[in-house]
């Protein structure tokens, strides 16, 4: 019995150990087929954009850069609007424009025929999403926009459809195949949508002269605010600052490089102009007994990094990434009026 029970024990062992090594494979296998249908995904979605640039590029160009004059030319808002994926698509467009530069925002096509098209001036502008172009639900606002001669842009595939034929403007998006191997999921279709949409809005932003200024107004908050901070509105200033003239003593300079706590010093000449900086890596090379003689001058490393107070804050982290130091100055007219420490980019968000 007992080497029944050690056979029995063996065989079951076995028949574990090849239990796992089936999973194991179907599990590769998956994994496998599974990145095959990612990749497959993007290089079909590439194509559809690639020929979406093809277009922009030639029978599309006229009309899109109508549509942008038509957009930037307009004293009311951008009224997005779709249906089902197109939908979607178009609340994100909505919010593209609208943290631009471009007011706009969503109107869904559905609640429009229930009161929402009394949002719709006659100042403002109708783009409409639509792959087929033959969506009934547009059919109100279509009609809402030819009554008040509302301008309407259409974004779809088809320039024959009924929204093609009211429309001003028709972007018409290139025939590409969807992901979707039965091709029906919108996948590449509203992949051009979305791209189509963000041109406009960058095309838009930059047409209005839309800064990173203007950038920041729209987003205050994040990390996103935080990169949008300007180096002016968190630099160090005044009394703070660390800084020698280049002709003073280091065993006097040492002494407010010490106070200040920013690990460096900035030297000034008679002018008033930063022309070097001490940092604790100059202490190090020039450490020995004639340091606290020599004069600042003699020390700093010339020609340091430095930034002007309209910098924004994640241009300078990462100038302080790529030169491996710790602080900048920051400068007008090459005088100093701040610094800016790697804490101070840290503590606000900015990484």
């Amino acid at each position: 019995m007992t080497g029944q029970s050690a056979a029995l024990r063996n065989g079951h062992t076995s028949e574990k150990a090849g239990d796992g090594r089936i999973s194991g494979e179907l599990q590769a296998s998956n994994t496998e087929a599974s990145v095959a249908c990612a990749v497959r995904t993007v290089e079909i979605e590439a194509e559809g954009l690639t020929a979406l640039a093809e277009a922009l590029r030639g029978p599309m160009a006229a009309a899109f850069s109508e549509a942008v004059r038509t957009i930037a030319a307009s004293r009311g808002r951008v009224i997005v609007t779709g249906i089902g994926k197109s939908g979607h698509i178009g609340q994100k467009l909505a919010a593209t424009f609208a943290s631009t530069g471009t007011p706009a925002f969503f109107v869904h096509p559905s609640e429009a025929a229930h009161g929402d098209l009394g949002m719709v001036t006659r100042d403002d502008v109708v783009l409409a999403i639509s792959w087929s172009g033959e969506t009934v639900e547009l059919k109100n606002v279509i009609t809402y926009s030819r009554r008040f001669k509302v301008p309407l842009i259409a974004i779809t595939s088809r320039r024959d459809s009924a929204l093609g034929l009211s429309s001003d403007i028709v972007l018409e998006l290139p025939r590409a195949k969807e992901a979707c191997p039965h091709g029906l999921a919108p996948t590449t279709s509203t992949a051009m949508q979305l791209a189509l949409g963000d041109s406009l809005a960058i095309a838009l932003l930059q047409a209005k002269g839309f800064t990173a200024h203007d950038f920041k107004i729209f987003h205050p908050g994040g990390s996103l605010g935080a990169q949008l901070k300007f180096v002016g509105d968190i630099m160090h200033k005044g009394d703070q600052l660390p800084l020698a003239s280049e002709h003073e003593s280091m065993s006097s300079a040492l002494v407010t490089m010490t106070q200040k706590s920013f690990g460096c010093l900035g030297v000034v000449d008679g002018e008033g102009k930063l022309v070097g900086i001490v940092t604790d890596g100059d202490l190090r090379r020039h450490m020995g007994e004639h340091l606290l003689r020599a004069k600042t001058g003699d020390i700093m490393t010339r020609k340091p990094k430095t930034v002007s107070p309209d910098t924004l804050a994640s241009a300078a982290l990462e100038l302080i990434n790529t030169a491996r130091i710790t602080a900048l100055f920051v400068v007008e007219d090459g005088r100093p009026v701040g610094i800016v420490h790697v804490h101070d980019l840290l503590r606000i968000g900015v990484a």
